[in-house]
């Protein structure tokens, strides 16, 4: 079975207190407000509504865990940016993800969503240049890629590929798609190579020795 299909709701919290204990290796997925993190969220997990999704930035309020079948966590966390929101409630946000991302030791890695018509801004970029200190991977899904032509979406991808090379292999790209369904199996060996595992969520086979 795909690794993120069948995901299933497990916690909602709203205060670094309210975090649950660590049960399972935790992969986030952050990104700026509307880019389109629940969408993908929902297409990997092949449902239609398992996070909410909304035309209205910043409707993703609090962190959201889903337990994945093979035992691990995805977490949503709230979107960033420019939510019309009051400056009390994106504090609250900020220092939710903050503890979160900081201090999580069962978190793995961070699924970075941008939008592939306006990938790197300022926020996402500080959003890298604040989580590649702690030495885990991070994977970009530039999605909305249906958006582009199809040449255009290949200069973005390499342009974000090359824009990021200084961080070597820790930091991975790719295209996605919702609306296409495009890109779910390259996200999925990709997380799945963090947890050991392959897209389908079963142990990675070991290399075989040359002869």
């Amino acid at each position: 079975m795909p690794l993120f299909r069948n995901a299933q709701f497990e916690i909602s919290i709203a205060k670094p207190s309210g975090l649950p204990p660590p049960s399972g290796a935790e992969i986030a997925f952050a990104g700026r407000s509307n880019a389109g993190k629940s969408s993908a969220i929902n297409t990997l997990a092949g449902h239609v509504r398992l996070a909410f999704v909304s035309k209205t930035p910043g409707r993703t309020q609090l962190i959201n865990f889903f337990r994945l079948n093979c035992g691990a966590v995805l977490v949503d966390l709230p979107g960033y940016g420019y939510a019309a929101v009051p400056e009390r409630v994106k504090q609250q946000w900020q220092g939710l993800m903050e503890k979160y991302l900081k201090e999580r030791e069962s978190l793995i890695g961070l699924v970075l969503i941008m939008d592939a018509r306006r990938p790197l801004t300022e926020l996402d970029r500080r959003m890298l240049d604040w989580f590649l200190p702690s030495g885990r991977p991070v994977h970009v899904l530039l999605t909305k890629s249906d958006k582009l032509s199809r040449g255009a979406a290949s200069a973005v991808l390499h342009e974000v590929r090359r824009a990021l090379a200084p961080h070597g292999e820790r930091v991975t790209v790719q295209l996605f798609s919702s609306l296409k369904k495009s890109g779910v199996e390259e996200a999925e060996r990709v997380v799945g190579g963090w947890l050991g595992l392959d897209g389908n969520g079963a142990p990675a086979a070991a290399p075989q020795s040359g002869a």
